[in-house]
């Protein structure tokens, strides 16, 4: 909340300090979700997370559900996708193309070209751990919560006239989840735990002060081990793999939980001896807590977003989010949208552990929607939008690990399917790292999949300015995916012109020769490690060569309908709602179609985004609103969030518009987690964007918002930016530089530019004077 302390007198102080203190109040409680009854269902349910482990917490009285997932546990086993002497079909598939027999290509290249086998595997539930209390069915003062600043979720209530509460945490020092029961009068907590999973083969054995459950998948070979055991001033005991306990005052339960998962080559691990180490080793509660908030906070602390608290920011997170839909006056629903975000990805994506996937870690099925697989034409990359500029660079470290397995993996599929070098990844991928088309030819044969990864690793670059990070891991890997390019392009009979094939716009129009996006990508990636091999001065010919391909790859073109063509042949459907607008690419998270510099593309852009329509699935919302931001327009793209908040209460409806779940998960429907951290980036490209080498500040600022201020938001170019602004114009702005480059900023039509030193800060007011 924004403020103005006065000192003026005695009254003025003190209405100073009272104000101050009520939006420390606001602002706290602007930092959590909370809620008035336990969860339904489980999209009511909160989560938390370390990475590997991952939990939602139900928050029920008579029996609390506590659901955890580990990262590492998927059907199938270490494998190649790889199709055998795929490429011997290639020119055939690219023949029928040129000659416009779709069909054919389509079914000649299911037939011979698709990976074996032609599905990847799934991601796993792994169990629930069950705390049953006798006698607590009349609760009263409920309330649970997440509190995102310290990353712990809470339950309170009364049941009788004693008061119970519950702390849940997942630690990443401590590699395990902690939950912590107390009840405030001496000896009144009594319960039991269980231990338990939906998985066929399974089984529960326990003791005095310890439960395990073992897990086995179906159609796989890996097995998981999940230890808990008590710790407790109260009496225990064990009967039939539960335990009982009994006259306590406070409780702990620590949780592990391990596969024999190694790599996506190795299953060779020990669950059983890898769980017990980490009991063993477990700190007691207080200390835990304190090392979980320590780490916690030094991620999530460096960023701050306050925007102004209104009425509805009292309410309760579920009917905050229904009071949305018809009042939208509430800008610091979107400062809680944006800090969930950043908070899921510290919960689902830390350095050594496993990419976030579709479902970031949280899946309640054995048979996930799409999987809960890692998809790679829109989803896994929207994951990680925000995670530079919401300045939590090491949160993309799995990403980075995940691009060099599927660089090998993807040389195999290179080779046997376009007898190539280099590397690529189709649509998809898994534990296993299957980097081959799967599923269907009309839209699994998807060429650019490695590509748009490994632009992160140049975005990473680009936010960081890290060139040991550039020379090491980033070039060599975007070096190898546009190797692949170089064999791959292919000229077009009918133009001359390199285009891309066999390929599909994800995920429309069915297998086809030179798809838009395609194109967007490869020239992006060209780009991008031209600009790399001139920053380390290296490669010189293998740069030149190229500059001279991407100048010959089919352009961007214009359609009958003033659209932006999404293929070489101007047959788009202007009628055609689909939630994927692939083509646009070059917008967002492209950069090569802008306002200032190609105006007449920027318009066919938008009438395509128009002809698409403002509705679609949760990520397809999320997308949209970056689109507008860089359209500058605003006002469109908070009518998008607008959409992206469409309540969604009940999750047995699969149909219908995407939305929110009453915990704020992204609603597809169903759930996918992407929409919330495509929805957070698209917020703050609305306060800055930094593609086109300045600081463009405020750059569509909705009028929802017209006061705000941001802090620890990251630019490209390694700058830090504070910034506030009020009444709809910007009053100043501090800038730290990070790595001493020089700093171009913008500000409506207003442009200044100036040297700066690594590690100072320079102020400027709303004229970008220094100050």
């Amino acid at each position: 909340m924004i403020f103005r302390t006065l000192y003026f007198n005695r009254t003025t102080l003190m209405l100073g300090l009272l104000i101050s203190l009520n939006t420390f109040i606001t602002r706290a409680q602007d930092l959590k979700l909370w809620y008035k009854q336990p969860s339904r269902q489980w999209e009511d349910a909160l989560p938390v997370g370390n990475g590997s482990l991952a939990a939602m917490v139900f928050g029920g009285t008579e029996s609390e559900r506590i659901q955890f997932n580990e990262e590492t546990l998927w059907t199938g086993e270490p494998r190649s996708y790889a199709h055998k002497g795929a490429s011997k079909y290639l020119g055939e598939i690219r023949t029928l193309l040129n000659e416009g027999r779709q069909k054919e290509a389509e079914k000649l290249a299911s037939e011979q070209f698709m990976g074996i086998p032609l599905r990847q595997m799934a991601h796993q539930a792994f169990g629930d751990l069950y705390i049953d209390f006798p006698d607590h069915s009349n609760a009263t003062d409920y309330r649970r919560e997440l509190d995102l600043e310290k990353g712990v979720a809470l339950v309170s209530y009364k049941s009788g006239n004693v008061g119970f509460k519950r702390a849940v945490f997942a630690s990443y020092p401590a590699k395990a989840i902690y939950v912590k029961l107390t009840a405030d009068q001496s000896g009144k907590l009594n319960f039991a735990v269980r231990l338990d999973a939906i998985h066929a083969n399974k089984k529960v054995t326990g003791n005095a002060g310890e439960l395990t459950l073992n897990v086995k998948v179906d159609n796989g070979v890996l097995e998981g081990v999940a230890k808990m055991k008590v710790q407790t001033d109260g009496k225990v005991s064990q009967k039939d793999g539960k335990l009982s306990i009994q006259n306590a005052t406070t409780a702990t339960l620590i949780l592990s939980a391990a596969t024999n998962y190694i790599d996506y080559k190795t299953v060779s691990g020990n669950p059983t001896t890898k769980t017990a180490s980490i009991l063993k080793n477990a700190p007691v509660y207080e200390q835990a807590l304190k090392e979980h908030l320590a780490d916690h906070q030094k991620l999530f602390s460096r960023f701050h977003l306050d925007l102004p608290a209104k009425n509805n920011g009292a309410l309760p997170t579920d009917e905050r989010l229904l009071q949305f839909k018809d009042n939208p006056d509430d800008p610091a629903f979107l400062a809680l949208y944006v800090q969930y975000a950043r908070y899921l990805l510290i919960a689902s994506s830390r350095p050594g552990t496993h990419a976030a996937n579709l479902q970031g870690k949280w899946n309640h099925q054995l048979k996930p929607s799409w999987d809960s697989k890692y998809t790679v034409n829109i989803n896994t990359e929207m994951n990680y939008w925000p995670v530079e500029i919401g300045n939590l660079a090491e949160c993309h470290q799995p990403l980075f690990a995940l691009i060099r397995d599927l660089s090998q993996t993807g040389s195999e599929v290179a080779k046997e399917h376009y007898n190539a070098n280099g590397w690529l990844v189709h649509h998809n991928t898994d534990v296993w790292r299957g980097a081959a088309p799967i599923n269907a030819s009309d839209h699994g044969i998807w060429v650019t999949g490695g590509a748009w990864l490994s632009l992160h690793l140049w975005e990473h670059y680009r936010f960081t300015q890290d060139k040991v990070f550039l020379e090491k891991t980033a070039y060599p890997l975007m070096k190898g995916a546009a190797e692949f390019f170089v064999d791959f392009l292919v000229k077009d009979p009918k133009t001359g012109l390199l285009i891309s094939s066999p390929s599909n716009s994800p995920e429309n129009g069915g297998l086809v020769a030179g798809p838009t996006m395609d194109h967007q990508i490869i020239r992006g990636l060209f780009k991008a490690c031209i600009e790399s091999a001139h920053v380390l001065k290296t490669d010189e010919p293998f740069a030149a060569k190229l500059e001279t391909l991407a100048s010959q790859i089919a352009p961007n073109q214009i359609g009958r309908a003033g659209q932006l063509q999404e293929w070489m042949t101007d047959i788009d459907d202007t009628t055609n709602h689909h939630r994927h607008v692939s083509h646009l690419w070059g917008v967002y998270p492209g950069e090569e179609i802008t306002p200032e510099k190609t105006p007449e593309l920027i318009n066919a852009a938008k009438k395509s985004l128009e002809f698409r329509g403002d509705d679609g699935t949760g990520w397809s919302l999320a997308w949209k609103i970056n689109y507008w931001a860089r359209f500058l327009d605003g006002e469109h793209a908070y009518a998008m969030i607008r959409k992206l908040f469409n309540p969604i209460m009940d999750a047995s409806v699969k149909k219908g518009g995407g939305g929110s779940y009453p915990n704020l998960f992204d609603a597809h429907p169903p759930f996918q987690i992407d929409g919330n951290f495509g929805g957070a980036a698209g917020i703050l490209e609305l306060l800055v964007q930094s593609h086109l080498g300045e600081l463009h500040l405020l750059p569509a600022l909705p009028n929802a918002l017209p006061d705000g201020k941001v802090s620890g938001l990251v630019a490209r170019g390694a700058f830090e930016i504070t910034m506030e602004w009020k009444k709809g114009q910007l009053q100043s702005v501090d800038i730290l530089s990070k790595a001493g480059n020089k700093c171009n900023v913008r500000y409506g039509a207003k442009r200044f530019s100036f040297d700066t030193v690594k590690g100072k800060h320079y102020k400027l007011n709303a004229d970008l004077k220094l100050q």
